[in-house]
């Protein structure tokens, strides 16, 4: 069972050019002209024994400099000859659209897209499910593997039922630093009195360290990922999650009857690079919380979901997607406004972005519960399907020069 290898990769325009005009927020992407994360995560990748098909998808946070970012990708990959890769651009996206509408699915384009976390992962999955593989494993490209034997340990215990009876089907590993150390380091500052994310964190980390190795979580970490076919052929990424869309997989998994297992001796180093803004990291997570909360409230009307509560994903992320998380928002900004730094951004967000926050939940809730129903049949239709696989394999390549954007400039006399 060898499994087909996922990594996202995000990049951005040129420092220089500022990060403001972004149309796609990605937490740390690589700005285009520097080397970035990428070619270390490969370097190890060529190690690890077993390896098969390579991934590699390239998403950026504007559209103008998508080809310019695939290039780029393209000439990393260059240095990696015995890595067997495979490059998901614009290019590749577009023929899968175009496909996607040729099968009568035009309506699920957006949620299978590079525009945003839920949407790159869900572009794996129909990736994975294109090639007929029975397993996709999901990296990031600001990580580093030192285990050869990394593949072997992603699949053990998949397919196989735990002590209880439960079938693995979806298993995560964990994230931990150079030191190896799982837990986030630092004090709680007092303005989070509130809020305590990184000590929930560390608090659900050390309850998934206890025996057995391998068992249910409401933990996931999507660069460290196994899902099996019958897993991800039914269970989509859901590409409204503005971030966290692995341990949103989680509920999702939940809700559709499935659960995800974190196994305790499954690992990945993460290196992430410095984010530039910490209030914007911060209004994202009020975005992710806030539609968390509204997901696991509608989906109690669904009469053909389990049901998920915010007490069964303690302690976390359960104390934050629960009813208090709008006022828990509210007051962490404002007490956020008061040290620090960017108190000017955290001001603005305790005043704007819970309202925003609700009304884009509320907005795009359901779209999910829409897009997951006819998920299944969208994996079901494309697997193994003979035209997007000669295209992803090599066999048959897309024309990139006629591609708009990648027209040679007409120098006028």
């Amino acid at each position: 069972m060898q499994p087909t290898v996922v990594i996202p990769t995000f990049w951005t325009r040129r420092r220089s050019r500022g990060f403001e005009r972004s149309s796609v927020r990605f937490d740390h992407p690589t700005p285009l002209g520097e080397t970035g994360t990428l070619p270390d995560c490969l370097r190890s990748l060529e190690a690890v024994q077993g390896l098969g098909r390579v991934v590699v998808i390239v998403a950026v946070t504007d559209a103008a400099i998508e080809h310019a970012a695939e290039d780029r990708v393209l000439e990393i990959l260059a240095d990696f000859p015995g890595i067997d890769a495979l490059v998901c651009g614009p290019a590749e996206i577009g023929s899968l659209h175009r496909r996607m509408e040729q099968l009568e699915f035009a309506d699920l384009i957006d949620g299978v897209s590079l525009s945003g976390y839920g949407g790159v992962r869900n572009v794996g999955l129909v990736l994975g499910s294109v090639l007929g593989s029975e397993t996709v494993v999901f990296l990031d490209d600001d990580q580093v593997i030192t285990d050869p034997s990394f593949l072997a340990r992603a699949v053990q215990g998949i397919g196989q039922r735990d002590g209880q009876g439960r079938t693995v089907l979806a298993k995560s590993g964990f994230y931990v630093d150079d030191a190896g150390a799982y837990a986030l380091a630092g004090e709680t500052p007092w303005s989070d009195t509130f809020w305590r994310q990184r000590e929930l964190y560390n608090r659900a980390m050390a309850q998934a360290m206890k025996p057995p190795r391998i068992k249910p979580t409401a933990l996931a970490f999507g660069g460290c990922l196994t899902l099996h076919r019958d897993m991800y052929c039914n269970v989509s990424f859901d590409p409204w999650a503005v971030r966290g869309e692995d341990i949103d997989y989680v509920i999702n998994a939940r809700m559709h009857g499935g659960d995800v297992f974190l196994d305790s001796e499954w690992s990945i180093i993460h290196r992430p690079p410095a984010q530039a803004s910490q209030a914007a990291r911060f209004r994202d997570d009020v975005y992710r919380f806030v539609y968390t909360h509204r997901k696991l409230e509608f989906s109690k009307s669904q009469v053909d979901l389990r049901q998920v509560t915010a007490e069964s994903l303690m302690p976390y992320p359960g104390h934050l997607v629960d009813s208090s998380v709008n006022w828990r928002s509210r007051i962490t900004a404002l007490l956020r406004s008061f040290s620090g730094k960017e108190r000017g951004a955290y001001l603005t967000i305790g005043r704007k972005a819970v309202p925003e926050a609700q009304h884009y939940a509320r907005e795009n809730c359901e779209r999910y519960f829409a897009f997951q129903r006819r998920w299944p049949m969208l994996t079901d239709r494309v697997w193994n399907d003979v035209a997007l696989k000669s295209l992803f394999t090599g066999e048959r390549r897309v024309d990139r020069g006629a591609l708009t954007g990648r027209f040679p400039v007409i120098q006028a006399d």
